[in-house]
């Protein structure tokens, strides 16, 4: 016998202004099924997205019938391949810029060792990574860019030193290396293990945010170490193999001439703060100056001219809205005020498409995770999925989006009584609530009264908004005694 459908979970799909779907009408809406992919721990997502789009190609036609239409509303391979691939790009053009300005500064073949060595490093930063645990994501991707500046310290102060030497008249690069690097080896030392000094505590950061942020301490301090060892074994014997012809040709030669600029512009510069009573005078007028100039930073911060945060705004192609309607609402009736949030953002336009879960949620995404929004299951419960175009193809960030589809929204759900959050794709680990008080008493009631009082100053506090709460309201309950004797007649 064929089971009827039951109105337990509802999907529909709207079609916004860049969405329009062959064979639908303009702004349409239709019934639809969600498939969800998750990928396994350790594999590749980029992968497995173009895996599972190619065998959902092959099926067209074949297993699914004509006339069913398909669209990919989300796919996280396509955008950790494109921040992967974004991120590669900036870590080549740091080694890049600077290899090029040690070029310029000192000459073509040391520049090639300064390459070199930081190619080698970041191999073995590479491996020890991965020995760590650490899969090739965004995060760790960041952590070799942010620590270029700092790996190639190393290898530029032995070469240049190197460089030194033979200027100085050494033709025995056997000699002048061991010497050269002697000299700088100390300071050297201290200075790297200065910098994992700084970095290595963000560890230690406990919650969320020290796993997730965890590969840039942990992948930059390694790579500090690398760095420490390839200047000390690697850079000098490269430099012993390109340098080795080039001996006669740089010992003693044009060392004046070629910094002779520097020379009379850093006279012209530091003399003033090194002779005499004027220089004692000058030098504490810079460090007045500078003091001064701390001084008026952190008071852009004082006075909110620059606003802190943790992690920036992201650009990103999507957004949540999550309604909650009043507990014992209608499956029908969340449906139809989801329909009228979705009309109102299908008009939006950089909104390409968008997805109403009606009864059940979504399938979880990033902010799934923490806020657990797998388990809203109910009548009164929805949210909408909504997809954005392009970040190249529109002027408006998606937080700006946000913002300004959020007033909207919110006058439609207060209509039905219903409230609606704008939720975004959080830029690091999601969280609860970026503010969370958890109330623990005796007894329910009690902890239910405090949670009243405490919701009633974070509505009236200023910059506030989304107030809500885990309380389960009581509902209308409805018992139903049989009377046998007249049910027996």
């Amino acid at each position: 016998t064929h089971k009827p459908d039951l109105p337990s979970q509802y999907v529909c799909i709207g079609v916004g202004p860049h969405g329009a779907i062959k064979g639908l009408p303009d702004g349409g809406k239709f019934p639809a099924v969600t498939i969800a992919v998750a990928k396994k721990p350790g594999t590749n997502a980029v992968d497995i997205a173009k895996s599972v789009i190619k065998r959902f190609d092959q099926l067209q036609g074949v297993f699914i019938p004509e006339g069913v239409q398909a669209t990919i509303t989300r796919n996280y391979g396509e955008t950790a391949e494109a921040k992967a691939n974004k991120l590669i790009t900036k870590l080549v053009f740091a080694t890049l810029s600077v290899v090029v300005l040690v070029m310029l500064a000192i000459g073509w073949r040391e520049a090639f060792i300064v390459g070199a060595a930081v190619v080698v490093t970041l191999a073995i930063t590479l491996f020890a990574s991965w020995a760590w645990g650490f899969t090739l994501n965004r995060v760790s991707l960041f952590a070799l860019i942010f620590s270029i500046g700092i790996l190639v310290d190393d290898a530029i102060v032995v070469v240049e030193n190197i460089h030194r030497h033979l200027h100085l008249g050494a033709k025995n690069l056997l000699e002048a290396i061991p010497k050269a690097v002697d000299e700088v080896g100390g300071p050297t030392i201290l200075a790297t293990f200065t910098v994992i000094a700084a970095l290595l505590p963000m560890a230690f950061v406990t919650g969320l945010m020290g796993p997730y942020m965890s590969p840039i301490p942990i992948n930059a301090s390694t790579g500090m170490l690398i760095s420490l060892v390839v200047a000390f074994v690697f850079t000098p014997w490269l430099t012993n193999r390109v340098l080795a012809s080039r001996v006669e040709q740089i010992a003693g030669h044009a060392e004046g001439e070629s910094s002779s600029g520097l020379s009379s512009f850093f006279n012209t510069v530091m003399t003033p703060f090194l002779v005499g009573s004027r220089g004692n005078r000058m030098r504490w007028i810079l460090l007045a100056s500078i003091l001064l100039l701390i001084a008026l930073s952190l008071s852009l911060v004082a006075t909110k001219s620059v606003v802190l945060k943790m992690l920036p705004f992201d650009n990103k192609s999507e957004f949540q809205v999550v309604l909650d309607m009043p507990e014992g609402t209608s499956l029908e009736q969340t449906t139809r005020v989801l329909d009228e949030l979705g009309d109102y953002l299908g008009d939006v336009a950089e909104v390409t498409d968008y997805q109403v879960y009606s009864g059940t949620a979504s399938p979880i995404g990033f902010n799934g995770l923490v806020r657990q929004y797998y388990l809203r299951e109910g009548a009164h419960l929805g949210d909408i999925q909504v997809n954005l175009v392009d970040k190249q193809h529109r002027d408006r960030k998606s937080h700006e989006i946000a913002l300004a589809v959020r007033g909207s929204l919110q006058a439609i759900a207060k209509e039905y009584n219903g409230n609606v959050k704008v939720v975004e794709v959080p830029p690091g680990p999601p969280v609860m609530a970026p503010l969370v008080a958890e109330v623990y008493g005796l007894d329910y009631e009690g902890q239910t009264e405090a949670a009243w009082e405490i919701r009633q100053v974070f509505e009236n506090t200023l910059d506030i908004i989304d107030v809500d709460d885990s309380v389960e309201y009581p509902s209308a309950k409805f018992v139903v005694r049989v009377d046998r004797a007249k049910a027996s007649r």
